[in-house]
């Protein structure tokens, strides 16, 4: 509990919160090393597996996905993820000294609605959550809105794998990023829910490893396939851009999946929530305007390939 916190009053969860910022500088950095790796290995000519920088942001990866999980189990999930806006800012400063990049004005304009919209984001966050044991768990994962959101959700995945990625992901930024997005829907969810069947599974409770066991398999698969069109997306198009538009639609695909599973929502007032909205439309216009702030136009449109 917070510190000073009376007996009876929902506490702010300042150990989440604080871990949740950790994670994000730490994630912040691993778009940058891995995109200064796969250049290091273009100059050598052989694969970004066997450079160590690339390896280095793959670690950071790691660890900064085990900060997300702890950080996800003692907050709400609609506070954790936006603070990734955090990374985005750390990543910039990073790349400025490893990719030789520069802040112009729009970018430092960026900074400035990543850190404000980040402040107003922590203070309206829902101080309790509405889901808190594996038998509420279960019952969310049996609610017909969420299973129908979920087997949409998959059908449109296997679309863009199947089909999209082979014929489009080379020349269009937005198929890997969809996939990428999308499949935060099922890792976040699976990252806050193995936190809440752990102890069951602990406690040898009926139902409880199978459902932990579910959960995992759902997070492993899910950070997996992430991972390989990250890394595909990052050989093919500009850090910048590709990060840009990942957290804005990360955080988006994220935040609905858990607002409809563990329903955090319901722990705001109108105002609150209001507020939410409107840091979380603040941070998602600094994150594009400090990524995008000396790139070209993001478009739907395929671009040309080069060579």
């Amino acid at each position: 509990m917070a510190a000073g916190a009376e007996p009876g009053r929902v506490s702010f969860p300042v150990s989440g919160v604080a871990i949740a910022v950790v994670s994000s500088f730490i994630n912040g950095s691993t778009f940058v090393l891995q995109k200064k790796g796969i250049l290091r290995s273009r100059d050598r000519g052989c694969s970004y597996l066997t450079d160590v920088v690339w390896w280095s942001g793959t670690l950071a990866m790691i660890i900064g996905q085990i900060g997300n999980f702890l950080a996800y189990n003692v907050a709400p999930a609609v506070i954790v993820t936006p603070l990734g806006a955090l990374g985005v800012l750390f990543g910039a400063a990073l790349a400025s000294r490893l990719l030789g990049e520069r802040l112009n004005v729009r970018g430092k304009l960026g900074c400035v609605l990543c850190c404000c919209g980040s402040v107003v984001l922590v203070a309206h966050a829902p101080k309790a959550q509405a889901v808190t044991s594996r038998r509420e768990l279960e019952a969310g994962l049996s609610d017909p809105v969420v299973v129908a959101y979920g087997l949409l959700l998959v059908l449109v995945l296997l679309v863009l794998i199947a089909r999209a990625a082979p014929a489009r992901g080379s020349s269009n930024i937005m198929v890997y990023v969809a996939i990428c997005s999308l499949l935060g829907s099922f890792t976040v969810p699976s990252s806050k829910g193995l936190g809440l069947v752990a102890p069951g599974v602990l406690g040898a409770e009926p139902g409880a490893l199978p459902l932990f066991l579910g959960l995992l398999a759902t997070l492993a698969l899910g950070v997996l396939v992430q991972f390989f069109f990250i890394s595909k997306a990052l050989e093919r198009f500009s850090a910048n851009v590709f990060e840009a538009v990942y957290y804005v639609a990360f955080t988006a695909s994220a935040t609905v999946a858990s607002a409809l599973l563990f329903k955090e929502w319901t722990a705001l007032t109108a105002p609150g929530a209001a507020a939410m909205l409107c840091s979380l439309t603040t941070v998602c216009g600094g994150v594009v305007l400090l990524r995008t702030s000396q790139e070209a136009s993001i478009t739907w449109r395929t671009t040309e390939k080069t060579e």
